[in-house]
């Protein structure tokens, strides 16, 4: 076991409610740029500064070992440069998260917490093996429904039978939890009509933009007939589907240029540009986060080609901060309006996505309009802050009033239990 303490500064005084001891549980790479560890990061963030006690316990891997304004312990001897790309792997299931559960039953005994906040599915497994009998509640932060992510890191003959699987734990995974945050009302909808779960168990806790870095982007110098695309390059980020809209789109704007700023290998989809003939027009860059601010204010417009997403993709808000001109399909639009906000169109329907990349670059005003309706829209009402607040709301439920402030006095049985 390893801890980072960097220089944590000292913990502000509470903004509202109780000062409680929270033990973040995220079984995946952190640091790294990308949807799960950014929510942990921030989140938790979030909550120091509304004043809790907060340590994060994870994996040894991330992409940086920067300081954090709180402690992170990992697993297997401290931090080791890297990242790991998302779906379950052998080496996560059978070495990092029994590696975690021990890591965190040591920090349970050291530092007794008020509230386990467990991020994804194997975080609440982890989460609840550590805890085992003690009465600390946990609150499962859920991403996404496995009824929809597992199919995408399987083959056509596989899809099924891991939708059957997902299914199942989607059902039985959060019923370990005392409650349940979600980052849509998608996913909120689903555990309730679908599973059965008690809505009064759930609370919705939407992500936040990154409001410090591209409020002040300005939209002064940008790069005609540009598309940008950053992040991941995952089967259910739909990039193939983006390169195929991107080669009709060109026979009507042969200087259109797809700019890609992801650190994932472009191996697979570089042969795919090849077989489309538009490798040439193909931009490929390491996804540098602080230089990632000067590449969305010269980007012309930004694509967002996931036909199917149960939470919110970071890069959606980060692209409405930017105030970036947005095409996107239904699936992953989410909080984007169509017409006012960006433009959204059909799940897969590569032709209509096309025509809406042609609309906006020849349409700079009507582009930029949306792109600065979105950036007002998402800066507004979206922050990590309010993020943490209602977690905070879900904290004072959860955990009595004590005159310690510290470890609970007995369980408490508020387990989202399907009906």
């Amino acid at each position: 076991m390893a801890i980072e303490e960097g220089n944590p500064p000292a913990r502000p005084a509470p903004q509202a409610g109780r000062s409680l001891r929270v033990t973040v549980v995220a079984a995946c790479p952190f640091p790294a740029r990308r949807g799960t560890p950014i929510r942990v990061e921030r989140l938790t963030e979030a909550f120091v500064t509304l004043g809790h006690d907060v340590e994060l316990v994870t994996y040894h891997i991330g992409e940086t070992d920067r300081a954090q304004p709180f402690p992170v312990h990992r697993i297997l001897g401290g931090h080791a440069t890297g990242t790991l790309s998302p779906g379950p792997k052998p080496q996560k299931l059978l070495w990092y998260d029994p590696s975690l559960v021990r890591l965190l039953r040591r920090r349970i005994a050291e530092r007794p917490p008020d509230v386990l906040y467990a991020h994804h599915f194997e975080g609440v497994l982890v989460a609840a093996a550590a805890r085992g009998k003690r009465p600390i509640p946990i609150v499962y932060d859920a991403h996404t429904m496995l009824a929809s992510e597992l199919p995408t890191y399987h083959f056509a003959p596989l899809k099924s039978a891991s939708r059957r699987v997902g299914r199942y734990l989607d059902r039985a995974i959060p019923a370990r939890a005392d409650h349940i945050v979600t980052v849509t009302v998608d996913i909120r909808s689903r555990l309730v009509e679908e599973h059965g779960f008690d809505p009064s168990r759930i609370t919705v806790a939407m992500n936040g933009v990154e409001a410090d870095v591209f409020s002040a982007i300005r939209r002064d110098a940008v790069e005609p007939d540009t598309v940008v695309y950053t992040g991941t390059l995952s089967n259910y980020q739909g990039f193939e589907d983006l390169l195929r809209a991107f080669r009709i789109a060109r026979s009507s704007l042969p200087d259109l240029r797809l700019k890609v700023y992801s650190n994932a290998s472009f191996t697979s989809h570089g042969r795919l540009a090849e077989s489309l003939g538009v490798a040439d027009a193909v931009d490929v860059e390491r996804d540098d986060f602080t230089a990632l601010p000067g590449h969305l204010a010269r980007g012309a417009l930004a694509a967002l080609p996931r036909s199917h997403c149960d939470g919110i993709p970071q890069k959606l808000l980060n692209y409405m901060a930017a105030g970036m001109p947005i095409v996107a399909f239904q699936g992953s639009a989410k909080v984007l309006g169509d017409g006012r906000t960006g433009m959204v169109v059909q799940n897969g329907d590569v032709d209509a996505f096309a025509d809406a990349i042609v609309t906006l670059s020849k349409q700079p005003e009507l582009a930029e309009r949306l792109g600065a309706n979105a950036r007002a829209d998402v800066l507004g009402r979206m922050t990590w802050e309010a993020a943490a607040r209602r977690c905070q709301s879900v904290f004072d439920r959860l955990v009595p009033q004590t005159t310690e402030g510290g470890v609970l006095p007995e369980a408490l049985d508020l387990s989202p239990q399907p009906r």
